[in-house]
């Protein structure tokens, strides 16, 4: 039997059209607390984190034509984008994924936000969905969005 590669979710993706609509409406209809909120300029997205519990849902909007997640919103609309997992070691765990024949995105970990590292598995090899790894910048493995 592997050993578990997944620590935790790290978040659940929503890619929207309209950021502060879709944070209005997590603020004012389900009274969330919003964490973080960042640009992401070598992906071509905003990027805003409403905490839950320990893990959190990503909102993520695009700021460029040429991004994913404006490609994502042309051909599909807003909805659910990705699920992200936490990881101990991106590297690792990306390469578990590879030799277990699985298709990925990303050839190598790359910065994502917060600090964190991270990289993407295809659709095609996890049943339809885009897997985000994730591996945090604390010590710890938990998420610490920056104040």
């Amino acid at each position: 039997m592997t050993e578990p590669l997944l620590t935790e979710i790290d978040h659940v993706a929503i890619a929207v059209r309209d950021m502060d609509a879709a944070i209005d409406w997590y603020v004012q209809t389900l009274g969330a607390r919003i964490a973080h909120r960042e640009l992401v300029e070598h992906d071509g997205v905003e990027e805003t984190l409403v905490a839950v519990a320990e893990s959190y849902v990503q909102l993520v909007s695009p700021t460029r034509e040429d991004s994913a997640v404006a490609r994502f919103l042309a051909t599909r609309g807003e909805g659910l984008h990705h699920v992200a997992y936490r990881v101990q070691d991106c590297a690792e765990a990306l390469e578990a994924v590879r030799r277990a024949g699985n298709r990925v995105v990303d050839e190598a970990p790359r910065r994502g936000s917060r600090g964190t590292m991270i990289a993407f598995v295809h659709p095609k090899s996890s049943f339809g969905t885009l897997v985000e790894l994730v591996q945090e910048g604390s010590a710890n493995g938990k998420s610490t969005p920056p104040q």
